[in-house]
Formats: structure tokens, C-alpha cells, sequence
């Protein structure tokens, strides 16, 4: 379907004049009256429009079709010729048999006009063809089809973890994640000398903890716009506690190592989306996730000395697995679609309801029954996703969750701050998705944390299959 190029057309031309000039002088010959030079300046003036007109639309469809070739390039088919790719995308058939056709009709075009330079003339002349009418226009319509199809593909490998895919399907999703934590804390017993010089002792106690999390989803789509979740979590935490003092010696260290493992909260959810996305309007979706205390909660779990040595060395007798409070979580997503990149923002707000404990003390023989407020939770995240092709993407984002302070309240006394409660943890997180042929799709995210709050890392890996 190549079409000549723009610097072949002088010779053409002339060759067509000249053909014209040797019709027009047997015509000549063998008419009673010649045509005059006005008639046949005015017959190739109207000739070579006509030729620039199929010419300007090949070269346009010629640009289509190589841009169509270097996108599917540009979509991982580098390694394809550009006749498989072609083969391959309708819309490139599609481009690729209009110019075909384009050439036919232009070299059928230039017989006949030969052969119309052969008559008198005084018979009017061929009209030239409407570019108005011409095939380009089915070859846009196909190459918006394709773009949309693939758009909403390449869509449904981002959207994931902020709104569901809203299927009549019922999804299962499955996923592991680990993530690493690693405090130390100073610690000064003593006091100044003459504002200089410190008396007593300095411990550093270091914390080291490993938390897996097994969570296992069900998602089923109510209507187009209407799906609900049920999510249920194993946890499965390793800590170890580091202190120096061992023996009253200060180079002295000990390491206790606990573990703990069991149920977290579960939770179900309900997403609804608002509004989809359009030439003026992002994706729009909100969502309700209610969190059920079926995890351990972590208070009143006592403080023991694990080492008889080390007097400076207290750790807690179980690790928690939960929050022990019920929580709701209201979000709002807005997804916007810019190809080949997609652009998404969450917003969500987290409350915590207070609940009345038996005991939060963590002193051992020692029973303190208060009422625990845990401080509510703003999350906030951006970033953007880059479909590389229709079976993989890749995205980074930044989050955020500001918390505020925790109150308890003991019977009979003013509500009270626990100091230092409050936190602000920010990660900055690049993740990867791929869809498989046998139906699953794997997404992948490696989370860095950019406060002290934050975990050190998290690895995670999920995998989904809609049936």
C-alpha cells in the first residue's frame, strides 16, 4: 500500500502532460477544429488540482497508518514487523485497505483522465471526488472504537485498588503482604550536674518487628454501579526486643525474640460509583468499610521481664492482631483517564467508636478499667498509572494518614490524652500489575516509608480471578 512519494510527482506529471500533449495532437489530426491554447491550459490546470487533491489523501493516510504501526510498536509489539502488526489491529486493516483503494481509484482516475484528453474539448471534464466522502472517515470511527475498547482494559489493571471493577461477576482476591518495622528509642534515668554533666543511666531499647498478613476478599457486583466486599485477614506478627543493661553491665545486651499469630479484623464494604467517567467528568466512586474487632486488641496486655538480667528489658506477653475497636472508613476516588496514563486521588476518613475495657493497664497485678478512644484517621493518596499494553501497568503514589491522639476515660475521672498517640504516616509506592491469560491478574507494590510513623517497607502481592 505504499503510495509514491511527494518527490516522485514532477516526473509523473510531466509524463501525463506529455501524454496529454501527443492525444490532444492526434485529436488534432484527425478534428475539423482544434481546441484552443486557453481550452487546453484550462483542461491540465483543472487535471493537476485533481492530482494534488489524491495526493494530499494518500499522504494522509499513509501519516494514519504509520502512526497506527509505530503505537502498536510502542504498545509491545516492537518486535512484530509492521505487516503483522497491521494484520493484527483492524483499524490498520482497516486504514491500510482505504489507501489501497485510494491508489486504485487514483491510477483509474489518471486512464480516465487520459482518456478524457483524447475527446473534444468542448465535453466537459471528469468532477473530482468529495474528500469529504472519502474513507478516512470509516477509519476514524474504527480507530475510536479500538482506542475505547482499549482504554477500558488498560483501565481495569489500575483501578483495582481504588474502585472496583463493577462486573454482574463474582471476584476472589487473595493477598500477602510483609512489612518491617524498626524503632529505637533513647532512654535517660539520671540527672544534670552543673547543666553539663548527666548522672544516672542511658539505655537504648530497640524494637524490630515483622508482620505478615494473609487477607483473603470475596467481591460481587449488585448492578453496573453497585458491588459489595467481605474481607477476612490472618496475621502473623515476629518481634524482637532489644536492650542493653544486661547484669547492671552497660556494654551488656539482651534480645528477646516473640511471636504471635491469629485472626485480624474483618471487614465488608460497599462501593457505588457516582459518576463515570466522561469527556468533561472523571470516574467518580464511594465507598463504606465497616471493621469488626475480631482480632486480639492490645490492651491490658501486661508488661513481663523476659530477661532476669536485664531489669530494663519489659515486653508485652502477646502481640495484638487487631485494634479492638469497630471502625468505619468513608472513601471517595476520582479516576481520570489521559492515554496512556491515568491519573487517580483517594480521600478517606476513618472513625473509631469508643469501647468501655475491663482493664488497659499494662502493669502486671494492677486492674485499670477506662474507656478507650482511639483518634480518628484522615488518609489521603495521589498518583498515576502507565498502561504499557492491555495486559500490563505500572503505577506510583503517594499517601498519607494523619491520626489524631487517643483519650481514655476512667470511671469517675476527666478524659485523658496519651501522650505522644498521635502519628503521621507517609509512604511513597510503586506497584505493577499483569493480567495472565489463564484469567488471573497479579498486582504487585513495594511501599517505602517517609516518616518515622511509617513502616520501613511493604512488600505485597495480590492475585484476583473473576468467575
Amino acid at each position: 500500500m505504499n503510495a509514491p512519494p511527494t518527490a516522485a510527482r514532477p516526473p509523473a506529471v510531466q509524463q501525463l502532460v506529455l501524454a496529454i500533449v501527443l492525444a490532444l495532437g492526434t485529436g488534432a489530426a484527425n478534428a475539423a477544429e482544434p481546441p484552443t491554447e486557453a481550452e487546453t491550459a484550462e483542461l491540465l490546470r483543472r487535471m493537476s488540482e485533481q492530482l494534488g487533491r489524491q495526493q494530499a489523501e494518500i499522504d494522509t493516510l499513509r501519516g494514519q497508518v504509520e502512526a497506527l504501526l509505530m503505537q502498536q510498536r510502542g504498545r509491545g509489539l516492537s518486535g512484530v514487523p509492521a505487516s503483522q502488526a497491521a494484520d493484527q489491529d483492524p483499524a490498520a486493516q482497516e486504514t491500510a485497505r482505504a489507501a489501497g483503494q485510494l491508489a486504485t481509484d487514483e491510477r483509474a482516475q489518471q486512464d480516465g483522465d487520459t482518456a478524457t484528453a483524447n475527446q473534444p474539448a468542448t465535453q466537459p471534464a471528469v468532477a473530482a471526488q468529495d474528500p469529504a466522502a472519502a474513507q478516512p472517515l470509516q477509519v476514524g470511527e474504527a480507530r475510536r472504537e479500538e482506542d475505547a475498547e482499549r482504554r477500558e482494559q488498560e483501565k481495569a489493571l489500575v483501578v483495582r485498588e481504588h474502585a472496583p471493577l463493577f462486573e454482574r461477576k463474582f471476584t476472589f482476591e487473595t493477598g500477602l503482604s510483609y512489612s518491617y518495622y524498626d524503632r529505637r528509642q533513647l532512654a535517660l534515668s539520671g540527672f544534670l550536674a552543673l547543666d553539663a554533666i548527666f548522672l544516672g543511666t542511658l539505655n537504648l531499647d530497640q524494637t524490630k518487628a515483622s508482620v505478615m498478613t494473609l487477607d483473603v476478599s470475596g467481591r460481587y457486583g449488585l448492578t453496573d454501579r453497585f458491588s459489595i466486599e467481605g474481607s477476612i485477614p490472618w496475621v502473623q506478627r515476629d518481634t524482637r526486643f532489644v536492650s542493653g543493661g544486661a547484669g547492671g553491665a552497660s556494654t551488656e545486651i539482651s534480645e528477646v525474640q516473640l511471636s504471635s499469630s491469629g485472626i485480624g479484623d474483618v471487614s465488608v464494604a460497599a462501593y457505588y460509583q457516582w459518576v463515570k467517567e466522561s469527556s468533561r467528568w472523571p470516574d467518580i466512586v464511594t465507598s463504606l468499610r465497616v471493621r469488626a474487632p475480631t482480632g486480639r486488641h492490645p490492651f491490658g496486655l501486661k508488661l513481663i521481664m523476659a530477661d532476669e538480667d536485664n531489669n530494663n528489658l519489659n515486653i508485652p506477653e502477646d502481640l495484638p492482631t487487631g485494634t479492638g475497636l469497630w471502625s468505619a472508613t468513608a472513601n471517595i476516588s476520582a479516576l481520570r483517564t489521559y492515554d496512556p496514563v491515568i491519573l487517580f486521588g483517594n480521600l478517606g476518613y476513618t472513625v473509631y467508636r469508643p469501647e468501655k475495657f475491663d482493664d488497659i493497664s499494662p502493669v502486671l497485678d494492677q486492674v485499670s478499667p477506662a474507656e478507650v478512644s482511639l483518634g480518628n484517621t484522615i488518609q489521603l493518596s495521589a498518583g498515576m498509572a502507565i498502561a504499557l499494553n492491555d495486559r500490563s501497568a505500572i503505577s506510583f503514589s503517594v499517601a498519607s494518614a494523619f491520626s489524631a491522639a487517643t483519650h481514655t476515660t476512667a470511671p469517675g475521672k476527666e478524659e485523658m490524652r496519651v501522650p505522644g498517640s498521635s502519628s503521621n504516616s507517609s509512604t511513597f509506592n510503586v506497584g505493577g500489575t499483569y493480567a495472565l491469560p489463564s484469567g488471573w491478574t497479579l498486582s504487585s507494590q513495594a511501599t517505602i516509608g517517609l516518616t518515622p510513623d511509617a513502616p520501613n517497607f511493604v512488600l505485597g502481592l495480590r492475585a484476583s480471578h473473576t468467575f
